[in-house]
């Protein structure tokens, strides 16, 4: 996800050999368009006497693998929040939120990081924040898979979006975690990158979460 010119390329053969694309073989979420408005609607506040979890942001993370025909890169967001509630305590009625800020991203590569922030990718300066509000929590399978759906907003595009996800809750504690390929330019971000190094459209998402129970 870089300008060629970001990263001094030494001139051997193998510099310009094809990198392996890391979304191969990873689940991708599936997309669909949305509104600000059904994500309003799915953000209802819990019921009385739910239960609602609280991220942990020292325990948690959420980080994004990006990569173009000669390499890949590595990075994430540092400053995120959110909650998730149950008024019946199982994971199956979960209503979860997340806040992320967009100006906290970072990557392996400080003039990547920079051009990330830009007009041609998150925007931060005009589009500070992303958020994804859930609408539904569904078994998927055997253990603690299930489908998580609901509206994420990025880039100023809101999409309705469904990916795998581990849930559990014990001892008050909830863990989730998640990774899975969304396309960047469902989200508007269309910069191709150099003609002769251009960038993949695939982008892997990971999350991997901890929210705790405030009892009162």
């Amino acid at each position: 996800m870089t300008r060629l010119a970001w990263i001094p390329i030494v001139a051997v053969p193998l510099a310009f050999a094809a990198c392996a694309n890391p979304a191969k073989d990873k689940p991708r979420a599936t997309v669909e368009p949305a509104t600000q408005e059904s994500a309003a609607q799915a953000a209802a506040a819990p019921s009385e006497g739910a239960l609602t979890f609280y991220i942990e942001p020292n325990e948690s993370r959420l980080e994004w693998i990006g990569s173009k025909v000669t390499g890949k890169h590595d990075g994430g967001f540092r400053e995120f929040k959110g909650t998730a509630s149950t008024p019946t305590g199982k994971v199956e009625d979960l209503k979860i939120e997340m806040e992320v800020t967009t100006a906290s991203i970072f990557s392996d590569n400080e003039k990547l990081t920079e051009h990330l922030k830009s007009k041609d990718f998150f925007d931060v300066e005009k589009r500070p924040k992303a958020s994804f509000i859930s609408s539904g929590v569904q078994k998927s399978a055997e253990g603690d898979t299930y489908d998580v759906t609901g509206s994420l907003e990025l880039n100023g595009e809101w999409k309705r979006i469904t990916f795998p996800a581990t849930l559990a809750i014990e001892n008050n504690v909830l863990k989730a975690s998640a990774e899975f390929v969304i396309l960047r330019k469902d989200f508007g971000m269309t910069y191709p990158g150099m003609p002769d190094d251009l960038i993949r459209d695939e982008v892997v998402i990971r999350l991997s979460v901890t929210a705790r129970r405030i009892m009162n």
